[in-house]
């Protein structure tokens, strides 16, 4: 059995408790809020009966009117083209108010305080053509407001010569002024904002906000926005006498809304939740953990919870559920929810905390959670000894690594393999399969050193000899023929270190080469062409698409792997003979072959061929150290490919293919 199935049916016992205590919590959360849903919709139909009959006599705002809504400002406004001590201000909440024709241009907000009505109007147009006062006929921006009080209608204009103080002037003798509207146009990035300060309007009253200016191609034309319609829109915002009826009709944690069929908030009230508990210095230490674990378990209740419903509560304008149950606000409070219509098709909304319902969830199970804490605690101790009893395998593993590796990094012993069928036991099986791995590498290194040994041993040879007989020449054509042998042998030498030190650098080249996606086809097409214009005695061709071969490495790595093909094929191809180059799909593998005619390959050698020091030429040729191939399969692998060689006749030719499997840019 896998060690993952063990601690899983270990932990299984641990969960007997906590899973059935879930379930009991589940459950009475889920009473409780069905009784409080059912309470808290017959409170609702009772004050929607107060609120209709409260509301008697006024009419409701339906979807198709259009309405300028006025909060209730907490202190008054000072009229000075900022609008920083309006509500809402501090906490970025602002609702701005527009319609669909002055989206782009003008939007609004309204607040009352004592005896005046306050106007925030934001104007969102760059450049406006001011009034100039010597030549007063000339076409300027300006807004022109109107409202009706009962059956009197009023018309202003506000406009201005620059930024500063404004009032408002009679429409057909604009060189009257109104003090009683006046305020402060400011200039702002992308347009202006005017605060006004006018006699306050009543709910029921109607007013009307527009912008006009004159049209940049056509001056005698003037372009409007803003609330036009006639009639008037209807000034409404909150009852304060429904809501203090309201208010008297509530308990702890609750809340009331409502709102217009049009969906504007008329009435608001809540009764804060109190705060019953103790002060917490006065807890025992007990009692501590009993809060804390009540808390933890109304977390939990919350989480298992059905999804809330999204709900927006905003000052001016507000969204409801189409019916009750959980909802949650824009600051993450979750609230119970009930929905009662009015008899004129205005909506009332009760809300009840839910922290009440989860306080008694939480005592309810006080004493149940604090006498399953001892069973728990055993279950932990089961646990812990299990858990003991892996970590002496863990360390039992360890010590046989550590004994199968010498502080040197000789591999002394193989590791015993275990018959554990868990991961531990695939653990150890993988360590030492390792350990074999490395016994393996090692071995290769060994033979490598001998190997370079043999290479260095002979030109060492020759130097030595040839220096011994340099003394003792007896003319200067024999210490020339010295000197000659001494310094083809250091020149093999310096062959030798130089194709060990090119391997080494290609190697370290690999972390600093930057991937890139390239075509194949086109860089092993142009490569081939360069090769028959440097080699006229060979005939290198390239057989193969001429485009469409993606490939994602390096190009300059995959030039420098062809170099090495065709410099080993051009050393074994008589004159006049042919060398292919060939590129091929092979599924998601692109397959790079290079064929030369020539002697065959030793099927010996099919292998070793591109390892360090292995060549087939006679003699010692001059550079001929068996690096070539060795290059060519370390940038293969570095592309994820792989190299073989073998006999192969061509159209015929009998040869030698070297073929390199490399993965496509899509596989």
């Amino acid at each position: 059995m896998s060690l993952k199935r063990q601690l899983f049916l270990a932990s299984l016992l641990m969960l007997l408790i906590p899973w059935a205590g879930l379930q009991f919590v589940l459950e009475l959360d889920q009473a409780l809020r069905d009784q409080s849903a059912s309470q808290l919709q017959t409170q609702a139909r009772r004050m929607a009966d107060v609120a209709s009959s409260e509301l008697e006599g006024t009419e409701p705002l339906t979807g198709d009117d259009s309405a300028i809504y006025i909060r209730q400002a907490h202190q008054p406004i000072k009229p000075d083209g900022h609008g920083d001590d309006w509500p809402g201000y501090q906490e970025g909440e602002q609702p701005w108010q527009t319609t669909a024709d002055a989206e782009d241009v003008l939007a609004w907000q309204a607040a009352v305080h004592g005896r005046y009505l306050y106007l925030l109007l934001r104007v969102q147009r760059p450049d406006p053509l001011y009034y100039n006062p010597a030549s007063p006929d000339q076409p300027h921006e300006f807004l022109r407001l109107r409202w009706r009080s009962d059956t009197l209608v009023n018309e202003r204009i506000i406009r201005t010569s620059a930024p500063g103080q404004v009032v408002g002037r009679l429409p057909f003798s604009l060189g009257r002024q109104d003090h009683r509207l006046s305020g402060v146009w400011q200039s702002r990035g992308n347009g202006y904002q005017v605060e006004l300060r006018l006699p306050r309007l009543q709910v029921g009253d109607e007013l009307a906000m527009e912008v006009v200016w004159p049209d940049p191609d056509n001056p005698e034309l003037l372009q409007t926005a803003g609330t036009r319609q006639y009639p008037l829109p209807v000034v409404t915002g909150r009852n304060p006498a429904l809501e203090a009826r309201l208010n008297t009709l509530l308990s702890s944690g609750q809340r009331v809304l409502v709102s217009e069929p049009a969906g504007w908030l008329i009435a608001r009230s809540e009764q804060p939740l109190a705060d019953n508990g103790p002060a917490f210095d006065s807890l025992s230490p007990l009692e501590v953990m009993e809060q804390i674990t009540l808390n933890a378990l109304r977390a939990l209740v919350r989480f298992y919870q059905p999804e809330p419903a999204s709900f927006r509560d905003e000052q001016t304008h507000r969204q409801t559920p189409d019916s009750g149950g959980l909802v949650r606000h824009p600051d993450n409070e979750v609230y119970l929810m009930a929905t009662a219509p009015l008899a004129d098709g205005r909506v009332l909304v009760l809300e009840q905390s839910l922290d009440q319902i989860l306080a008694l969830s939480g005592n309810t199970l006080g004493s149940v959670i604090a006498r399953s804490v001892l069973l728990i605690v055993g279950l932990m101790l089961v646990l812990l000894g299990y858990a003991s009893w892996l970590s002496w395998r863990i360390a039992r593993l360890q010590r046989a690594v550590n004994a199968s590796v010498d502080p040197d990094g000789r591999i002394l012993a193989n590791i015993p393999p275990s018959r554990a069928r868990d991961e531990l036991g695939e653990l150890n099986r993988q360590f030492g399969h390792m350990v074999e791995r490395l016994q393996g590498y090692t071995d290769y290194l060994e033979s490598f050193s001998r190997r370079l040994s043999h290479e260095l041993k002979t030109p060492v040879a020759v130097i030595r000899s040839s220096l011994d007989n340099l003394d003792h020449a007896t003319s200067d054509e024999e210490r020339a023929s010295y000197r000659d042998r001494a310094r083809s042998a250091t020149d093999r030498l310096s062959q030798i270190l130089q194709g060990m030190s090119e391997a080494a650098r290609l190697e370290q080249s690999f972390d600093q080469a930057e991937p890139e996606n390239f075509d194949l086809a086109e860089v092993m097409a142009e490569a081939t062409a360069a090769y028959q214009s440097l080699d006229p005695d060979h005939q290198i061709r390239y057989r193969g698409p001429a485009h469409g071969c993606p490939i994602t490495g390096s190009p300059e790595l995959m030039v420098q792997l062809l170099d090495k093909l065709v410099d080993n094929a051009r050393d074994f191809t008589p004159v006049g003979g042919q060398i292919v180059v060939s590129l091929v799909r092979a599924g998601p593998i692109l397959r790079l072959s290079v064929f030369n005619e020539g002697p065959a390959l030793p099927e010996a050698l099919a292998r070793d061929i591109f390892n360090p020091f292995v060549s087939v030429r006679e003699g010692s040729g001059e550079g001929h150290l068996g690096q070539g191939l060795l290059i060519v399969r370390l940038i293969a692998e570095h592309h994820g490919g792989s190299v073989r060689a073998g006999n192969h006749a061509d159209q015929g030719v009998a040869g030698v293919r070297f073929e390199v499997d490399l993965p496509g840019a899509d596989a």
